[in-house]
């Protein structure tokens, strides 16, 4: 990990219960810890800060909105200050849900194809644990399918779980992305997919972990169309380009 300096963004929304459990897991090779509450009415914030204060430990920093504005725009703004704060091209932003879902033991895996220089994004792929089928819900399985699909046509690389929120994304390849473009609630990821592969940014795949501790999805049959909207203008940008 010499390579690389590791900042872990941790979106959340009403996480009271797993947020201290998110902070007090990562790794202590991680140089920097952003959460990022969004608009929480439970004490999330409150309580990440509080354990980060009886751990001891300067690396974590809270951000709070002021409204709720969905997990793609606490991503971006923990991205936004990854970036204001400097540093290698080679740098590691990776993403972990408040939630508790990812792993920190698969945190290595997202990060070296960062680190050595072969990838610009990495995305999590739970389909290549051996695990999946127990600990992966079968509607969830089915339909990380069938996007994983849709999502490779449309950006023109393979990707086996175009769904899954656990990713590392190089400092150079996030200085080169709008922003303030990307769709802000259910869909980021395939609208940041879609930028990426518009550029020609290089995208890789590494296994983690399926984790899942009683919590619900905030996935609904309401946001189908929409993530269908953003995968196709996804294809659309990456034709015009």
């Amino acid at each position: 990990m010499q390579a690389s300096h590791v900042t872990v963004v941790v979106p959340a929304f009403r996480e009271h219960a797993r947020i201290a459990r998110v902070v007090r897991t990562v790794p202590p090779w991680v140089s920097a810890v952003i959460v990022v509450d969004d608009a929480s009415d439970d004490g999330t914030a409150e309580i990440a800060r509080a354990e980060a204060a009886r751990l001891g430990d300067p690396r974590v920093t809270v951000l709070e909105h002021a409204a709720n504005r969905g997990v793609g725009a606490a991503i971006v703004t923990g991205y936004r200050l990854a970036l204001e704060r400097g540093g290698a091209p080679t740098d590691a932003f990776v993403v972990m849900a408040g939630d508790g879902q990812m792993d920190p033991r698969d945190l290595p895996r997202l990060v070296a194809p960062i680190a050595d220089g072969s990838a610009d994004y990495v995305k999590g792929n739970r389909f290549l644990e051996p695990t999946v089928d127990v600990a992966m819900p079968l509607g969830r399985r089915i339909g990380g399918a069938v996007f994983g699909k849709l999502t490779s046509l449309a950006v023109g690389t393979k990707l086996g779980d175009s769904q899954c929120g656990y990713t590392a994304l190089a400092r150079a390849a996030c200085a080169k992305l709008d922003l303030g473009d990307l769709y802000s609630r259910y869909g980021y990821p395939n609208d940041l997919l879609g930028q990426l592969g518009a550029r020609g940014l290089r995208i890789a795949e590494a296994p983690v972990r399926a984790v899942y501790a009683g919590e619900a999805s905030g996935l609904r049959v309401k946001h189908l169309p929409r993530i269908a909207f953003l995968i196709a203008r996804a294809a659309y940008r990456r034709r015009s380009a």
